[in-house]
């Protein structure tokens, strides 16, 4: 039975975690509240990934060690390179193969669909850290210091995921209301389902032609939000919703007085524009497909319904 490390409790954490456990692995989720399923086969752990004595102590005797950690947005300049700089030290010291759940916030703005060759060109404080972390662990790849991989998503769908979909287009839709949003309604877009990402993670940890390179996580054909929300109010039986288009100074203004948007202006370019992810490499070098987009947004909207009825947008 191998052992498996993850780092990070959030929504592709807990998916890898039970994936693995399901195909009979040892798992050791980390997390600094000690969060994680109820399941025989997984260690849940309370400890601080930046301590790199006690994360190489718990990936002794690992395949593979998964970044699947995410600080609050605004504490990414600061969070996140102490746990990156563990992550590299646990895997060197244990020769865990290191896969890092990333993201594409390091292409920047981009013409054309983004590929995993599209250069890593970031115009965002967000967006330089996540190049940054992958730069480092690349180069130590390439010096035969660790075996590494990273696997990119786009907006997660799935349950527990936290994306502009979720939060602001699903619940709105399952009920048929008016939906307010910070983008062009029109603008084809990626949407990544969580449990396609976890798929992902655990296939490039022990597949060899994975090492030293990128991969972005099989992801359906982009749809708009307007899309989305016609479908998962067509899935929740409800009629379809209105949207209408904030405009971006009511970012600016927002951010005066809220933190949460003062981050996400920075990369408000992903909603204004197409934003569109190729993973046919995935498909072609592996045979992992997507998960179809009906399945997804089923898999979003019960948990979503969960917490409760979404604020009436008037």
């Amino acid at each position: 039975m191998s052992t498996h490390v993850i780092v990070g409790a959030g929504p592709v954490g807990l998916a890898t975690a039970r994936l693995l456990a399901d195909q009979g692995c040892r798992v050791r989720l980390v997390s600094r509240r000690g969060r994680g399923p109820e399941h025989p086969a997984v260690e849940r752990i309370a400890a601080d990934a930046a301590d790199v004595d006690r994360l190489t102590a718990l990936t002794q005797g690992a395949v593979a060690l998964y970044n699947c950690a995410n600080p609050a947005y605004h504490r990414w300049p600061t969070d996140w390179p102490p746990i990156a700089a563990a992550l590299l030290a646990a895997a060197e010291h244990t020769r865990a193969v290191l896969v890092i759940a990333g993201n594409l916030y390091g292409y920047g703005p981009v013409t054309g669909p983004m590929t995993e060759q599209t250069p890593l060109r970031p115009n965002s404080v967000k967006g330089s850290v996540r190049a940054r972390m992958w730069t480092e662990a690349l180069a130590a790849h390439r010096a035969g210091r660790i075996r590494a991989t990273e696997v990119r998503g786009s907006d997660y769908l799935g349950a527990g995921a936290h994306s502009a979909a979720t939060t602001l287009v699903l619940p709105r839709a399952a009920t048929g209301r008016r939906i307010a949003v910070p983008a062009d309604p029109d603008a084809p877009h990626s949407w990544t389902y969580v449990g396609d990402m976890a798929r992902t993670l655990v296939t490039v940890a022990t597949d060899e032609r994975a090492w030293g390179r990128a991969w972005h996580a099989p992801s359906p054909p982009p749809i708009s939000v307007r899309g989305l929300a016609a479908r998962a109010a067509a899935l929740a039986g409800a009629r379809p919703p209105r949207i209408t288009r904030l405009p971006a100074p009511v970012l600016t203004l927002g951010g005066l007085v809220s933190r949460e948007i003062r981050e996400i202006r920075e990369i408000a370019y992903q909603f204004y524009r197409p934003f569109v992810l190729d993973s046919t490499a995935v498909t072609g070098t592996f045979g992992l497909t997507c998960t179809p987009l009906d399945e997804a947004l089923t898999d979003s909207l019960p948990a979503l319904a969960a917490a409760g009825p979404p604020t009436p947008v008037r």
